[in-house]
């Protein structure tokens, strides 16, 4: 293990953006871990998965930990269920891919979101109907301050609407280094109901489609609709969709008929922020370097040579616009460093 002085993090966030860590060190197993967090007791640290769901906006004063855990493993079989582990450096399509590959349903839905296998609990990951609670057992974390590694359960892991106790209250106090899901292998659940997946998979002639037909339908909506991070630099979905109380959604709908929802419970509405943010003119716009993907309005891309804080003004003229047009605040899902 090096530690690297002065190094550049452009090809480690998907935004691409230009910014420094003032050190940088990659680990590739758990007792690097291990040795890396006690050889450096009580310096800052900054912890590096895949870099797709966050904004730099400055210079990284700290050594950045870059985890790039490797492996995957079936732990446990059980009737019409096996449980499987994937360490935290795999990335994420892959994983999906290969437990597509084994017959082993359940995460089919999140194919493409970019990023690695130990960061889908932080953010509780999500698409088309399915997050990363609807199949999660269990993760493994390093104590950041101990190196001692304790066993969180989905309970333990608070999860929430893009949330977790990760992303909470024990945030930087734990490393998570594997992840392991309970996937079924027969007697799929196939979810098609959410979003254009229908619509995708009746183009293709599909009527009994299986699970590498929902993730290859959910493959080629997002490929038309989101940017390769490797040709634009983007995060994904910029902002959360917003999640309102049925008054507040009854004044707004009189207001705005034709404005999408999705109805959570008796009290609560979804809206998706990408028909707030076109609705709100921003679709396609570009400012400098920085802009609103053409075809998603979620996306937030960086053309070239933007700034982390050129994309986060951007991303506050768009809440604000929204807030003054619908009376909706939209909340970014990425995190702004």
């Amino acid at each position: 293990m090096e530690i690297i002085k002065d190094f550049s993090l452009k090809g480690y966030n998907t935004f691409g953006i230009d910014a420094k860590a003032s050190a940088f060190v990659a680990v590739h197993t758990v007792a690097e871990l291990a040795q890396v967090l006690k050889e450096n007791t009580g310096r800052k640290l900054f912890i590096l998965g895949g870099g797709s769901n966050m904004l730099l906006t400055k210079d990284i004063d700290a050594l950045v930990l870059h985890i790039d855990l490797k492996g995957k493993e079936v732990v446990k079989q059980e009737e019409g269920y096996v449980h499987i582990k994937g360490m935290a450096g795999e990335n994420w399509h892959q994983f999906v891919l290969y437990c597509i590959e084994s017959n082993y349903g359940g995460l089919e839905n999140m194919s493409l979101i970019p990023g690695n296998v130990g960061t889908t609990p932080i953010q509780n990951i999500g698409a088309y109907g399915t997050e990363i609670k609807d199949t999660f057992v269990s993760c493994e974390a390093m104590d950041t301050e101990t190196q001692e590694l304790k066993t969180f359960t989905k309970e333990e892991c608070e999860f929430g609407y893009r949330e977790s106790v990760f992303k909470g209250r024990l945030k930087n106090r734990y490393i998570i280094t594997s992840v392991t899901f309970r996937l079924t292998t027969r007697n799929h659940k196939i979810n098609t109901a959410y979003g254009d997946i229908a619509a995708e998979l009746a183009r293709n002639n599909i009527t009994l489609p299986g699970i590498k037909d929902v993730s290859d339908a959910v493959t080629a909506i997002r490929q038309s609709k989101l940017p390769d991070p490797k040709e634009l630099g983007n995060s994904g979905s910029f902002f959360k969709n917003p999640v309102i109380t049925k008054e507040q959604f009854d004044k707004v709908y009189r207001q705005h008929p034709q404005m999408p929802h999705y109805i959570l419970n008796d009290a609560e509405v979804k809206i998706p922020a990408g028909w707030l943010i076109e609705q709100a003119g921003f679709k396609g716009k570009r400012f400098g370097d920085a802009g609103v993907h053409a075809k998603q309005a979620l996306v937030l891309v960086n053309y070239g040579n933007a700034t982390g804080k050129e994309i986060l003004e951007l991303s506050k003229k768009i809440q604000q616009k929204v807030l003054n047009k619908f009376g909706i605040a939209i909340e970014a899902e990425v995190n702004i460093i």
